[in-house]
């Protein structure tokens, strides 16, 4: 009924997080969305952008994934139906809200094929052992990325987490006003890694970083 009914009008709900503030989940045109107050966090405009990322990198040679920032999942489902993905995925969220909301509304579950942690993601790649061909970091409070995975620090950690053939894909902007952040990136991305390409607009909103090794 919420399905048909979200043709005329949006159907919303709201749930509380202590780190994201209200967070709604909205059924809309018969598809359901996850929102911060003033962003997509899954299945939304967020979903359409991390795809486009995703078809810029071969993900027939990715072995194995890690996922940082799982929102509500929308990236994994994209993985597994728009690209036949079946090798396993890793996924830290720090938000254990967010954790209940992937599997209560959108059937986000551990399995075999896929491990939550919740975790911060700085913390969880500081003690991190294993390697990953695509490593992907969607980490956002509500607009913004946290100054702290924008370091030089939090980046040596990824970098080190990517297996010697592996790709990262970076969500990286909404601002206008993290350009300068951004640019600072990508030069040090520059002198750690073989290429290095920047999507500026995508979905007219994000820019989008995607490194490769080969």
């Amino acid at each position: 009924m919420k399905r048909l009914f979200s043709y005329i009008y949006p159907v919303t709900k709201t749930i509380t997080s202590m780190y994201s503030g209200e967070l709604e989940i909205t059924w809309y045109n018969g598809k359901k969305h996850l929102n911060s107050a003033n962003a997509n966090y899954s299945y939304g405009s967020l979903q359409r952008i991390l795809k486009y990322g995703l078809e810029q990198i071969k993900i027939s040679d990715v072995n194995s994934i890690l996922v940082l920032g799982m929102g509500g999942g929308s990236v994994i489902k994209t993985l597994r139906k728009d690209f036949n993905y079946t090798h396993n995925i890793e996924a830290v969220e720090l938000d254990p809200v967010i954790i209940d909301i992937a599997n209560t509304e959108f059937g986000i579950t551990e399995n075999q094929h896929l491990k939550i942690h919740c975790a911060d993601a700085f913390s969880f790649l500081e003690s991190n052992t294993k390697s990953f061909d695509l490593i992907i970091i969607d980490l956002y409070i509500d607009l913004s990325v946290p100054d702290k995975f924008l370091s030089t620090e939090f980046w040596d950690h990824v970098l080190k987490s990517k297996s010697s053939k592996g790709s990262l894909l970076f969500n990286a902007s909404v601002k206008e006003t993290d350009s300068n952040n951004i640019e600072a990136l990508v030069s040090y991305l520059k002198t750690k890694v073989y290429k290095v390409d920047v999507y500026k607009k995508v979905n007219n909103t994000n820019t989008i970083i995607i490194t490769s090794s080969l």
